[in-house]
């Protein structure tokens, strides 16, 4: 009940739902122990996927084993999956209103400003002072950004640069190896294939699913280059308001899947993106589950996710520089995205859905009112 609760109410991204996740179980009810708490954090970074679901996936295992991560992982991810669904109805029966079109004219500058300040956020905590790490970090940013897509192949090969780096060869084992092996040949094994959207959308999250690491504003590039770029199931504007939606509906963000593949299939699309999606990031927390304390701590697997981590965060800021160049049109839509960004930076108690809800407001008496 308690997964249910804050997949229904939990605002604030993957960081505040962690945040929750040790108030309400560690501190308050006692129901988790502080070590298994950390060691559910330290597997959910080290594996890919977002990192609220596994954290919470991981927090059900810690009792009840299989059942109680698949029962947790399920109320965790349902009610915000149900929202995105309602809300990708809605968007697709009645987007072409001029009401609709004002609202995420608003939204999509807003969205655009709690990106940027997110991903700086993520930069300065996540890389700190390594040379190495921005280097890769300066490569990604600019490479997606000229690119306009997220080069999977590139994100792998800083992750094995560090890997070589910090923990050379003759530290390679074969289990450490066997950890990482999984989503290497996950890239070689998937096809795709022209003939059925619904299987073309299962093997592409999959991948997403497999290869994103860290927060759920990671796999905003690696979207963006397949749903825009490479399909053309979305326009722009679609990716755009698609974003938006998971900003103003609680659980994590990745859920914004279920909108994507709603508008690209209709429900069978978002049922088949939802799961595509979260079921390696099950995987890869239920199956590693018994042996983390072993080897989670390997200085190969530590140095590879740190490698891939700075990769990733670099292409979601040129991902960032990407949109923003596609949305901020006009001079309203640059202040909205200053603004935003400017009052979430200054005032940090102010969640991001009652400032996508305002700048709503502002998109409407632009377009609606003043005619703009």
């Amino acid at each position: 009940m308690y997964f249910l609760k804050l997949g229904t109410i939990g605002f604030g991204g993957p960081v505040a739902l962690v945040g929750y996740m040790h108030r309400d179980l560690v501190d308050k009810y006692k129901w988790i122990s502080e070590d298994d708490y950390r060691e559910g954090m330290a597997l959910s970074q080290l594996a890919p996927g977002p990192l609220a679901a596994q954290m919470s996936i991981y927090l059900g295992y810690v009792h009840y084993k299989f059942i109680g991560a698949t029962l947790v992982g399920l109320a965790f991810v349902l009610p915000s999956f149900l929202m995105v669904l309602a809300l990708g109805y809605a968007y697709a029966e009645f987007g072409g209103i001029p009401a609709m079109q004002a609202i995420f004219y608003g939204v999509g500058a807003c969205v655009i400003g709690i990106i940027t300040l997110s991903s700086y956020k993520l930069t300065t905590k996540s890389i700190g002072s390594d040379k190495v790490l921005w280097g890769i970090f300066a490569v990604l940013a600019i490479s997606t950004f000229l690119l306009e897509e997220e080069n999977m192949w590139l994100i792998l090969a800083a992750g094995v640069l560090v890997w070589f780096m910090k923990a050379p060869p003759k530290f390679m084992m074969a289990k450490s190896f066997k950890m990482i092996a999984p989503p290497l040949l996950l890239s070689f094994s998937l096809f795709e294939t022209e003939n059925n959207r619904i299987w073309q959308i299962i093997l592409f999250f999959t991948k997403a699913g497999a290869f994103v690491f860290g927060s759920g504003l990671a796999i905003v590039p690696f979207l963006y280059g397949g749903t825009v770029k490479e399909y053309q199931w979305l326009t722009e504007q679609q990716f755009l308001d698609a974003v938006a939606v998971a900003m103003i509906t609680p659980g994590p963000v990745v859920i914004t899947v279920g909108f994507i593949g709603y508008l690209a299939a209709g429900i069978w699309g978002a049922c088949a993106a939802a799961a595509a999606t979260f079921l390696p990031c099950y995987l890869f927390t239920v199956l590693p589950a018994p042996y983390f304390k072993k080897f989670g701590k390997h200085p190969a697997i530590k140095a590879f996710v740190d490698g891939v981590t700075a990769a990733a965060i670099g292409a979601i800021a040129g991902s960032v520089l990407v949109i923003g160049k596609r949305t901020l049109v006009d001079i309203p839509t640059l202040l909205i995205a200053l603004s935003t960004a400017f009052v979430l930076f200054k005032f940090k108690k102010i969640q991001e859905p009652l400032i996508i809800v305002a700048m709503a407001g502002v998109g409407l008496l632009l377009k609606l009112v003043f005619n703009f």
